[in-house]
């Protein structure tokens, strides 16, 4: 049975919450990724940045929908949602785009454990960890990949 180790990639571009916006776009093109691990300064990993995620700076700002009644503003949405995505619209740093890892691998996972999550969560890589040491990545077409071995 494959485990993430036998196809992972182990030369990761990562970045860190101090990285500009302009760095991170350059790192995308660059090496052509989809996502990229944020770590902190002992590179435990702390999350993860996609193409969506600097994307979602271009988009248009959605207003939420509100009552007023006297005095009150009731917000028909959710004001922290709101919060976020105009951080993220206006965000010069990774730290201000970045998503908080929830899912992540080790390599001692089965390749067909990774195929699943990746699918029920609509993910395109995923982080491998160590402890929480980033170690490396899997994506969909390391998976992809094992089918032509």
């Amino acid at each position: 049975m494959l485990k993430v180790r036998d196809i992972m990639t182990t030369d990761v571009v990562s970045v860190k919450r101090e990285t500009t916006i302009r760095e991170l776009a350059e790192i995308f093109t660059k090496h052509r990724v989809g996502s990229v691990p944020v770590v902190d300064e002992s590179g435990n990993l702390i999350g993860i940045v996609t193409e969506s995620d600097l994307i979602e700076q271009d988009k248009s700002l959605h207003i939420p929908t509100v009552i007023s009644l006297f005095d009150w503003v009731i917000y028909l949405e959710s004001e922290k949602k709101f919060e976020k995505e105009l951080q993220k619209m206006t965000g010069q740093t990774v730290g201000d785009l970045y998503t908080d890892t929830a899912e992540m691998v080790t390599p001692d996972t089965p390749v067909s454990e990774v195929a699943d999550i990746m699918s029920s969560k609509k993910l395109h890589a995923l982080p491998v960890v160590e402890g929480k040491r980033l170690v490396g990545m899997v994506s969909r077409i390391d998976l992809i990949r094992t089918m032509v071995k």
